[in-house]
């Protein structure tokens, strides 16, 4: 980890004396190789994602990660100081301090965690709850020593584990946090539940099928998010193998969820819905769906029951997206998991204003990586982004 350290060093002071041109959209990728490459890579670029940056498309700094973490997704904090950085390959969660520049990666070991896969932060910012697909438990982690505290199997009476877990999502408000039951690591079996505990203890309270087909429907729930500003809340869920969206509604007087199908994406020859996305408003909700690659849009003004308004292009693998902060602007990271015919290795540009796609930036697929995540850079004090920017 030194040499990582050092090279992130050198590279900051190097980028900082030189001056970089200024962007105003900066994007966090961590990528990998492609599976035809002779050489394995990992790591996370940080890059001038901004259409109208003479740096468009440019990579402006890189943080070199070992060939054998497969670095998975990355998860901000609530005030987006820290950024942490799950791992399929070993038991570790990395963690940033944003806040430090020259940013550098700090291992977190979580033993009792086998694929890491999501992340969420409590709304005080003191507790994190980590999936763990491979090893069928949620760990609760302190959020302010960045270290793992418990891990929750049990899952109702019978104590069975909570299977396969991945998506996850919190609101502190009704002291819950919901978890997704979504594949075996080896793909050999899938889930059909959501699974709901109590925030504040880790206790599991129930579970929930989310499937209207026989079981075992093997639907494989892949992410739940709480719709942002609805009251009472709701989330909403993708359904990776079923191609469905489901939607779950809180109902204050028996503290439970009840949950729906709002949409089939059969209909439109599309398959694997994977991620979420919201406005600022939670009036729009943007959908991806990674075969053959496509952005759904959907008004969201009754979160229970989103409205479908169109289909956006983009390419395969279509997985996570991000807005620009005037959100004008559509960026959708094209790679999932390096799969055969989902693994496009782009990220298309949509100019949501004009309603049209800009094209992509191919800057990571030419060099024969693909991207595994996009998250906008939090906007910092004073020269932190500057030793980026400048």
């Amino acid at each position: 980890m030194k040499r990582y350290r050092s090279f992130i060093l050198a590279l900051g002071v190097f980028l900082a004396c030189n001056g970089v041109a200024s962007a105003e959209i900066l994007a966090l990728l961590n990528y990998e190789s492609k599976p035809d490459q002779p050489v394995r890579r990992e790591g996370i670029a940080i890059m001038d994602i901004d259409p109208e940056s003479r740096n468009f498309g440019k990579i402006l700094m890189e943080i070199p990660l070992p060939s054998d973490l497969v670095a998975h997704h990355i998860f901000f904090n609530r005030d987006r100081s820290k950024a942490y950085v799950t791992a399929l390959g070993k038991s570790l969660l990395h963690v940033v301090n944003l806040r430090e520049f020259p940013y550098r990666l700090r291992a977190i070991d979580v033993p009792d965690c086998q694929m890491g896969e999501d992340l969420a932060v409590s709304e005080d910012n003191r507790t994190w709850y980590l999936t763990c697909m491979g090893s069928n438990n949620v760990i609760m982690g302190d959020a302010l020593l960045d270290r793992p505290m418990r891990a929750v199997s049990a899952a109702g009476p019978s104590a069975a584990t909570i299977q396969y877990p991945h998506g996850i999502a919190i609101h502190n408000g009704i002291d819950r946090v919901l978890v997704t039951s979504t594949v075996k690591p080896d793909m050999s079996d899938a889930g059909e539940s959501i699974t709901v505990m109590e925030a504040a203890s880790g206790k599991v309270l129930s579970t929930h099928k989310v499937s209207s087909q026989p079981s075992p429907a093997k639907s494989a729930p892949v992410e739940v998010m709480f719709s942002p500003n609805s009251n009472p809340p709701a989330v909403h869920i993708t359904n990776m193998l079923e191609g469905t969206l489901w939607a779950g509604q809180w109902n204050p007087s028996d503290k439970t969820f009840s949950f729906h199908q709002v949409d089939d994406f059969g209909p439109r020859q599309q398959g694997m819905p994977l991620e979420m996305l919201y406005n600022a408003k939670g009036d729009r909700l943007f959908v991806t769906t990674a075969k053959p690659g496509f952005v759904n849009l959907y008004d969201n003004s009754d979160p229970g029951h989103p409205k479908f308004l169109k289909t956006i292009a983009a390419a395969a693998g279509a997985h996570h997206s991000v807005l620009s902060p005037d959100e004008r602007y559509l960026f959708v990271q094209n790679s999932f998991l390096n799969l055969d015919g989902m693994s496009d290795g782009s990220i298309t540009v949509i100019d949501l204003k004009a309603d049209k796609i800009l094209g992509s930036i191919d800057t990571l697929k030419s060099q024969g990586l693909n991207p595994n995540c996009i998250m906008l850079l939090p906007t910092q004090p004073g020269d932190l982004r500057a030793g980026l920017s400048e």
